[in-house]
């Protein structure tokens, strides 16, 4: 009798318990994405909105953040997050909220649509 154990056998009793081990993983993250999340942060809409942020420096900046009724400038630095100050005066929360001055900030894929297409034109051009 041959006392070792077929490989082939093994090999397939091991990529069927793999299986089985990452079916019940996804399963298991399918139900906590679908049924648990619903009940966390039920609130629906969005009470605190980041307007802008600015890098003053090395893991340092300062961000606009709106919540209901007035905007807040905060400072951020490191863990530790600050009130700088609270604007509050509604002409100063017209101008912010004004559209004709607001700028849309391009997208990452923006960024990347544009490099890629200035090297296919270079590159096209050589």
């Amino acid at each position: 009798m041959n006392a070792t154990p077929d490989m082939l056998t093994t090999t397939l009793k091991m990529l069927a318990a793999l299986a089985l081990v990452l079916a019940g993983l996804g399963a298991f993250f399918y139900f906590s994405k679908r049924v648990l999340q619903k009940n966390i942060g039920a609130s629906g809409g969005k009470m605190i909105r980041v307007l802008a942020s600015q890098y003053i420096g090395l893991k340092k900046n300062i961000a606009l953040v709106e919540v209901p009724g007035a905007i807040l400038v905060v400072g951020i630095a490191g863990d530790t997050i600050r009130l700088l100050t609270k604007i509050d005066d509604p002409a100063v929360l017209d101008k912010i909220h004004d559209p004709t001055s607001e700028r849309i900030t391009p997208s990452f894929s923006d960024h990347l649509n544009k490099l890629t297409r200035r090297f296919s034109v270079s590159k096209n051009g050589e």
